[in-house]
C-alpha cells in the first residue's frame, strides 16, 4: 500500500510519514516543513492527508487551512485522488474542514454564535461595506467636518485592520505605518471604538472579526476546549503568511502540538504590509517542548542548478533564516543575467527584443514573465510593448492609467483640449474644495457656445471655493493657449500635486505614477497625440487579471513580484534590480523591512525555469529638479547583489559596446606618419588661410 509514496524525494517521505505508526496511530509531535521553492510543497502536504487518511485518521476530523479556496480545493483533489490510487477505492468520506481561515471561521463562529453574543445569522461585510461604514461612523461623529485633513474611510479601515492583524496598540501601528495620521490617535481610537459598537447593533462583523473572534473564543477554556475537540490533525499551507491572529488561534487549537503540521518557507515571508509576521515561522519550533521537528525540502523540481546557485547567494546573506541550499538536478549552462541598460527606456527596449528573440527561438510569450516590485515600474514597457504590437496581460497593482490621480491628470488635459468634454469638466470642477456635482454642472451648462476661458474667469464660484477657482482659471488660461508640449504637463502637474496630497493619503506614493506618466508624455509628439495614444491603446493592468488580449491567444504576463509569488515561467525578466526600488526607498525604514524587500527579490528570481535576468539602468528620469537641470539621477546596483556574489551572474551591458577589428600593424603606423605630415603641412600654410 505504501507504493503511493514511491514518488516522494527522502524528505519529503520523511514529512509525510511523520507521528504516523501504523494503522489509527497517526497523532504525532508538531511538525515543521520548511518547502524551499519549487520543491514540491503542495504534493507533499496533500501525500501527508492522504497518508493520515490510509492509516485510519477521520476525514471530518481533519482541519486544513489554506490561504485561498483554490488552494484547499486542490489540495482536497489531490490527496482523494492518492488515497483512491492506495486503497483501489473511491474515498469514504471527504476533508469536512478545509478552507481558508477567515472561511473556516465564519463556520466555527456560528456554531458558537449563541455562546458569545453573536446572531448566528449574522452579516459579513467585505472590504468596501467596512468602509463605507465606518464612514458612516465618520460622519456621525463629526470627523468629517474638522478643519484640519482628517483620514478619509479607506485609510480610516487600513489603520483599524492593522491594529487588529498585527495585535499591535494603535499607537505603535500609526508610528510605524502611518505617521501623518498620528495627530489624529485619540480620535481615531473613538471612532473605532464607535465602530465596534456599530457592527455589534447591527450584528455584522468584518473581514478582521472573523480572525479576532476566532481567536478571542480560545481564550474562554470552555468553549476552547470544545473546539479542540473537533480536530484530530491541523494542517497549515504558507505559514510564513500567517499574522499573530492566525498564531494565537493555531496554539490556541493546537497548545502542545500534537496533530499539528505547517509548511511554508521564512524565504518567502514578503507578505509584511499585510501585517504577515515572518516571526511565526521563525519562532515555530520553540514554541513546544519538546521542540517541533524540522524537515527541510531542498530539491528544487523548477529551476536549473545556476538559476538556483544565484538565488541561493542572495538569500544566503539574509540575517536570519532556516538554512537551506536548494538544488536540482536540471544543470543548465546559463547563468542568470545582470543585465546594466543606460536608462528605464532602455530597459524597455532591452526585454522587448529578449523576449521576441525568445519566442523566434520557440518560448511562447505565455512562458516568459516580467516582474516588477510596484506597478508602476513597468508603464515605459507597457507602453513600447504596446508600440511593437506584442500583447500581454498583466497581474498586481491597479490599471495604470484608470488609477484616480492618473485619470486626474489626464482629465485635466483632456478638458483643455476639448472644454465640451462634460465627463472631463466634472472632474476637474469636482477636485477643488466647495463644489459638488450641482455647482460643476452649471459651471458646464454655462460654458455650452462660449469662450471656454471667458466662462470660467466671468463665473463666481461659491466662497470656499474663490481661492482654488482663481488658481484653476489661470491653469486653463495657460492650456487653452497651447503651450509647447510637454512643457504643459509640467505646469498641470505643478498646479496638480497639492490637489493629490488633499485627495489621497498616500500621495508619496503616488508621484512615482506621475513620474511615469510624465515620461511617458515627453516620448509624445503633441498633447493631442498623447491624449489618443493613451486613449486608444492604454497601458493595460489590473488587480487581478487584465483578462486576455482579444486578438491574440498568447501574451506576455507582466506582475508585480508578490502576485507572481506561487508562478513559474520559463522566462523571467526581473525590472529595477537597483537600490530605490528593489529595495524600494519606502520600505528602509528599519532592518526587518529590508529583510522583506531581499526575500522579494529571491520569490521573484526562484520564478524562473530556463532564464533569468534582472535588469539594472543606469539612470531613472525623476521630476522636480532644479531648472534646466539634469532630469536623470543615477542609480545603484540592488545591495541585494553585492560584488562578492557577482560571480553566479553572466554581467552583461545592453546594448554591447560595438566591436571593431584591429587595423594591421602597417595600416596603424601609416595612419600616425600621415597625421604628422598633415601637422607639418598645416604649419606650412600660407597665414592667409
Amino acid at each position: 500500500m505504501s507504493a503511493y509514496l514511491s514518488q516522494l524525494n527522502a524528505a519529503q517521505r520523511q514529512a509525510v510519514e511523520h507521528g504516523v505508526r501504523g494503522k489509527d496511530d497517526h497523532l504525532g509531535p508538531p511538525l515543521l516543513v520548511i518547502a524551499g521553492a519549487g520543491s514540491g510543497k503542495t504534493n507533499t502536504l496533500a501525500h501527508r492527508v492522504a497518508h493520515l487518511l490510509v492509516n485510519g485518521a477521520d476525514a471530518g476530523r481533519i482541519l486544513l487551512l489554506t490561504f485561498s479556496r483554490r488552494a484547499a480545493a486542490e489540495m482536497e483533489r489531490r490527496a482523494e485522488r492518492i488515497v483512491t490510487t492506495a486503497m483501489g477505492q473511491a474515498v469514504v468520506g471527504r476533508l469536512q474542514w478545509s478552507g481558508t481561515f477567515h472561511a473556516v471561521g465564519a463556520r466555527i463562529l456560528r456554531m458558537y454564535a449563541h455562546a458569545i453574543g453573536l446572531d448566528p445569522s449574522f452579516s459579513v461585510h467585505d472590504r468596501e461595506d467596512s468602509a463605507d461604514l465606518i464612514n458612516l461612523v465618520r460622519h456621525e461623529q463629526g470627523l468629517s467636518e474638522k478643519d484640519k485633513r482628517f483620514p478619509q474611510k479607506g485609510t480610516c479601515i487600513s489603520i483599524y485592520s492593522r491594529a487588529v492583524n498585527s495585535g499591535e496598540p494603535l499607537e505603535t501601528v500609526l508610528l510605524r505605518h502611518f505617521p501623518w495620521c498620528a495627530e489624529w490617535q485619540n480620535e481615531l481610537r473613538d471612532l473605532f471604538e464607535a465602530y465596534v459598537t456599530a457592527k455589534q447593533n447591527q450584528q455584522v462583523l468584518d473581514y478582521d472579526d472573523l480572525l479576532l473572534y476566532w481567536a478571542e473564543l480560545m481564550s474562554v477554556p470552555e468553549l476552547a476546549s470544545d473546539v479542540r475537540a473537533l480536530f484530530d490533525h491541523v494542517l497549515v499551507d504558507e505559514y510564513q503568511d500567517t499574522n499573530a491572529l492566525q498564531a494565537r488561534i493555531l496554539l490556541g487549537l493546537k497548545p502542545d502540538g500534537r496533530g499539528l503540521t505547517v509548511v511554508g518557507d521564512d524565504a518567502q515571508a514578503i507578505y509584511g504590509f499585510r501585517a504577515a509576521d515572518v516571526r511565526n515561522i521563525l519562532d515555530f519550533p520553540r514554541l513546544f517542548q519538546p521542540a517541533a521537528r524540522l524537515v527541510t525540502l531542498e530539491e528544487n523540481y523548477r529551476s536549473t542548478e545556476p538559476i538556483l546557485a544565484a538565488s541561493n547567494a542572495v538569500i544566503g546573506l539574509a540575517a536570519e533564516r532556516f538554512t537551506k541550499n536548494l538544488y536540482s538536478s536540471r544543470a543548465g549552462d546559463q547563468k542568470p543575467a545582470l543585465v546594466t541598460v543606460a536608462d528605464d527606456i532602455g530597459q524597455a527596449n532591452y526585454v522587448v527584443e529578449s523576449v521576441l528573440r525568445h519566442r523566434e527561438e520557440g518560448l511562447r510569450l505565455k512562458d516568459q514573465a516580467v516582474l516588477v516590485r510596484t506597478g508602476h515600474h513597468s508603464a515605459m514597457l507597457e507602453v513600447e510593448l504596446a508600440r511593437r504590437n506584442v500583447p500581454f496581460v498583466k497581474f498586481g497593482g491597479l490599471k495604470f492609467a484608470e488609477a484616480a490621480h492618473v485619470k486626474d491628470i489626464l482629465a485635466i488635459l483632456r478638458w483643455a483640449e476639448n472644454p465640451a468634454d462634460r465627463v472631463a469638466g466634472f472632474r476637474v470642477l469636482q477636485m477643488l474644495d466647495g463644489i459638488g456635482p450641482g455647482v460643476a454642472g452649471k459651471v458646464m451648462d454655462r460654458m455650452t457656445g462660449r469662450d471656454a476661458h471667458d466662462a470660467l474667469a466671468t463665473y463666481v464660484p461659491p466662497a470656499k471655493a474663490r481661492t482654488p477657482w482663481r488658481d484653476l482659471v489661470g491653469l486653463m488660461q495657460v492650456l487653452l493657449a497651447r503651450p509647447e508640449w510637454p512643457s504643459e504637463f509640467d505646469t498641470v502637474r505643478q498646479w496638480y500635486e497639492p490637489h493629490m496630497a488633499q485627495r489621497f493619503e498616500d500621495a508619496l506614493v503616488r508621484v512615482g505614477d506621475l513620474d511615469q506618466l510624465q515620461l511617458i508624455a515627453s516620448t509624445a509628439k503633441s498633447r493631442t497625440h498623447f491624449l489618443t495614444d493613451l486613449t486608444l491603446d492604454p497601458p493595460d493592468a489590473t488587480s487581478q487579471e487584465a483578462g486576455k488580449p482579444l486578438k491574440d491567444e498568447d501574451y506576455l504576463i507582466l506582475s508585480t513580484i508578490h502576485s507572481a509569488k506561487g508562478q513559474e515561467w520559463k522566462a523571467v525578466y526581473v525590472l529595477n534590480v537597483v537600490d530605490g526600488c528593489i529595495p524600494s526607498d519606502m520600505s528602509t525604514g528599519t532592518s526587518a523591512e529590508i529583510e522583506e524587500e531581499r526575500r522579494l527579490l529571491y520569490v521573484a528570481m526562484t520564478r524562473a525555469k530556463d532564464h533569468l535576468s534582472l535588469v539594472v539602468p543606469h539612470r531613472f528620469y525623476v521630476h522636480g529638479q532644479p531648472r534646466n537641470g539634469d532630469r536623470n539621477v543615477f542609480a545603484s546596483r540592488s545591495r541585494f547583489i553585492p560584488r562578492g556574489i557577482c560571480a553566479a551572474f553572466e554581467e552583461t551591458m545592453w546594448p554591447r559596446p560595438a566591436r571593431h577589428a584591429a587595423a594591421p600593424a602597417s595600416i596603424t603606423t601609416a595612419t600616425v606618419d600621415l597625421a604628422a605630415r598633415m601637422r607639418g603641412a598645416w604649419r606650412k600654410a600660407p597665414a592667409s588661410r
